[in-house]
């Protein structure tokens, strides 16, 4: 099974005035460690809220630096659980971002596409007919086949080639 991993990071900016300002060097920052190695996983800003419930951006300054949550987002295939995916999600995107705390929001399973193309070939099977019954463009001749055609004429054929005694 192949799972969608989100992990959240917690990332220190240091030398910053405003929120926006550390939450672009963060993405940067992260960027930076996970590449190239790492280059499909998602950065994305993290959501806070306070205990009573209101949004909070991002990143939270206080003397000129800041702590911004971001989600990081991967596909791990082919594993046996969803507690396996989180676990080598964490590995792999830990052992890049070093010292950094990483917690695992969530953990979604996705479908198999072999899964999806049969239930694709299952609801359109009754359409098929209507197309097989049109002439399609594989059935006509195209200028490549008799190019072919042409060379083939041209080359010797291999008997021709060896010399018999």
């Amino acid at each position: 099974m192949d799972c969608r991993v989100v992990v959240e990071a917690a990332v220190p900016v240091f030398d910053v005035e405003t929120e926006d300002e550390a939450i672009r060097i963060a993405i940067s920052k992260t960027g930076e460690m996970l590449n190239p190695d790492l280059n499909y996983v998602e950065i994305n800003m993290g959501e806070r809220t306070s205990p009573a419930g209101e949004e909070l951006p991002p990143a939270f300054i206080a003397a000129d630096e800041a702590l911004v949550a971001l989600e990081l987002e991967m596909t791990v295939f082919n594993v046996e659980r969803e507690e396996h995916a989180s676990r080598i999600a964490r590995k792999e995107i830990g052992q890049r971002l070093e010292n950094i705390p990483l917690e695992v929001l969530q953990v979604d399973e996705l479908e198999d596409e072999d899964d999806e193309e049969a239930s694709e070939t299952d609801s359109d099977g009754d359409e098929d007919t209507d197309q097989d019954e049109s002439p399609s463009v594989a059935d006509e001749p195209s200028e490549t086949d008799a190019e072919q055609t042409d060379d083939d004429d041209i080359l010797p054929e291999f008997e021709d080639l060896v010399e018999r005694d």
